[in-house]
């Protein structure tokens, strides 16, 4: 069963990587916006009027680590939510996919690959960039921050198959965007400390995801003690997304 899982996963996979490579520089590029703008504004120019973070010279090393998570996390969720979104409403393909011979579980895993693909690459335009302006070879590039990379990027790239399998209209994937995806960006620990906020606002801040990558990207690239419950967590969220996303593509009717 594990085996079919596994060739169904590579099989969902392969088909969105065929469609993926043509647009490889547009992927790359498009997940450094708002990254960028965020690391001239807060990095560059907030940062140069506040004191020294817990962690790093400069706030601007202090969030770098962060924008390597939420550009995985930004990318992930897009690109697997319009991709799913595309097939389903406007190519009509999405009803091949449903009826092929394929598990349920092999499907949500061949796109949410697809989506970490996706967000991996931004992540790494990110990294280098990170790399540019610390120096900081080794933590950018340690076998654990790639972990945590790619379990926020699962996480994403899952809630993103989810929300992709449930709206009516791209119009409501700009309220999911707007009304999840926003605020996480800036409550997830990107831009601040999660252990400095008041009690009520801790509580919500630990309640989202990619305050854990932030968090533990941060520990492992400025020399932090690592909180190894942040993989945990993820991993936790990754495999929840996981059986609730087979669970709809097995129900989905289309």
């Amino acid at each position: 069963m594990l085996v079919q899982i596994g060739a169904d996963a590579l099989t969902v996979f392969w088909g969105e990587w065929l469609d993926l490579r043509v647009r490889l520089p547009q992927v790359f590029a498009s997940g450094l916006v708002s990254p960028l703008i965020y690391i001239l504004a807060f990095g560059f120019g907030l940062g140069s009027s506040l004191s020294r973070p817990p962690l790093g010279n400069s706030y601007l090393e202090f969030i770098l680590p962060g924008m390597v998570a939420l550009s995985s996390m930004i990318i992930s969720f897009a690109g697997t939510t319009f991709s799913i979104c595309g097939d389903r409403l406007f190519n009509k393909t999405f009803e091949e996919l449903l009826l092929a011979p394929v598990h349920p579980l092999g499907v949500y895993l061949g796109k949410v690959l697809a989506g970490v693909v996706r967000g991996l690459l931004t992540a790494l335009a990110i990294v280098l960039i990170s790399v540019l302006f610390t120096g900081r070879v080794g933590g950018f590039l340690h076998p654990l921050f790639l972990l945590v990379v790619c379990l926020n990027c699962l996480v994403f790239a899952g809630l993103g198959v989810i929300v992709g399998l449930s709206v009516a209209s791209l119009e409501t994937v700009g309220l999911y965007n707007n009304f999840l995806i926003v605020p996480m960006s800036f409550l997830g620990g990107t831009f601040f400390d999660p252990n400095t906020v008041p009690g009520l606002l801790k509580v919500v801040v630990y309640a989202i995801p990619l305050t854990y990558a932030s968090v533990g990207l941060r520990a492992v690239a400025l020399g932090g003690v690592f909180p190894w419950y942040a993989p945990v967590v993820l991993a936790a969220m990754a495999s929840v997304l996981a059986a609730m996303g087979a669970y709809q593509f097995a129900h989905q009717q289309d």
